[in-house]
């Protein structure tokens, strides 16, 4: 992967890709092909063939689909599984047809079994039921792996999958209902602290385990394994920091300046238990995280205060 090859984040609006748009020129590569508005529909499968067609890309980052909480998942099952499922193939399927060097796959850690052995190795894919709140959206992560895989041994394409921690970052989906916890907990520990309210409603219980990851560091882990990463076996892109969703909520709420109570509602459904990732050969390779949690919560904040300063967000804009 040279400074010059052809570059396409696929998704440059996701968290995700937005990170890695920010990362690759630091990073020196000047040759980023279909940025911004030179980006195609993804869920277009003409518009996605012929963009490979004319721009060639030689190394991609699939990062594109819908996503968001527990609330929009539960809320728009179908819409979000059928975007992911149709941005999947029409990439996977323009790489391979234009001769694609390299393709980078980014999953879901939902894709694992909602039981999964702790902390979850990529031999636990498809052991086990997925958890039901999110299975729409991760069966269809866990089709784009497969189908990676299959083009992989059917035409010897150079395709990866990586499933990463839980993400968050600046570039993030702050709607109170449709963003996942992070963002979604920044937003209405914000609007609470503005109205003066003495009590920050979480869902659940606070109990469940998560494993985060901040997005600049995500964006790392996905050019690190895009450069040095080639196996046949899905890679985790993990090593961040895992903590109770009681943990976080406290952690937004002070670095919001919240001075009320933080209190659970349990009639909320929690999702899993515990999620955390086995990243042992991404580290074992030489990768690890370098951003603090609060520092990265902090910078986050402070993404979700130049959206509403610069942009005027609203709930509606921001779902998905």
């Amino acid at each position: 992967m040279r400074a010059t090859s052809r570059v396409f984040v696929a998704g440059g609006d996701t968290l995700a890709g937005a990170a890695l748009l920010d990362l690759l020129p630091d990073e020196g590569f000047v040759n980023l092909v279909g940025v911004g508005g030179d980006e195609p529909e993804l869920t277009d499968a003409l518009a996605v063939n012929s963009f490979f067609a004319s721009e060639r890309p030689e190394f991609v980052f699939l990062v594109g689909g819908p996503s968001g909480g527990i609330g929009l998942n539960r809320a728009r099952p179908a819409d979000l599984m059928l975007a992911n499922l149709q941005i999947t193939t029409n990439v996977l399927d323009a790489a391979h047809r234009h001769g694609a060097t390299k393709l980078l796959y980014l999953a879901s850690s939902c894709a694992y079994p909602r039981e999964a052995p702790q902390p979850i190795r990529v031999e636990s894919l498809g052991t086990g039921p997925l958890e039901p709140t999110s299975a729409a959206y991760a069966t269809a992560k866990l089709a784009g792996a497969t189908l990676c895989d299959a083009y992989r041994r059917q035409y010897g394409c150079r395709f990866v999958t990586g499933f990463p921690a839980n993400p968050f970052g600046p570039h993030d989906d702050f709607g109170a209902d449709s963003g996942h916890v992070i963002p979604a907990l920044i937003r209405r520990a914000h609007e609470a602290t503005e109205r003066g309210d003495s009590v920050l409603s979480v869902w659940g219980t606070g109990a469940p385990r998560r494993e985060f990851l901040f997005s600049r560091d995500l964006a790392s882990a996905c050019l690190f394994a895009q450069r040095w990463y080639d196996g046949d076996a899905p890679l985790n892109l993990g090593g961040g920091t895992v903590l109770s969703i009681a943990e976080v909520a406290r952690v937004v709420a002070d670095v919001v300046g919240f001075r009320g109570r933080v209190m659970f509602d349990a009639t909320k459904p929690d999702g899993a238990p515990l999620k955390a990732l086995d990243s042992s050969v991404l580290v074992g390779m030489g990768w690890k995280p370098t951003t603090a949690f609060r520092a990265a919560v902090e910078e986050t904040y402070h993404g979700f205060l130049h959206q509403l300063a610069t942009e005027g967000v609203t709930d509606e804009r921001l779902a998905v």
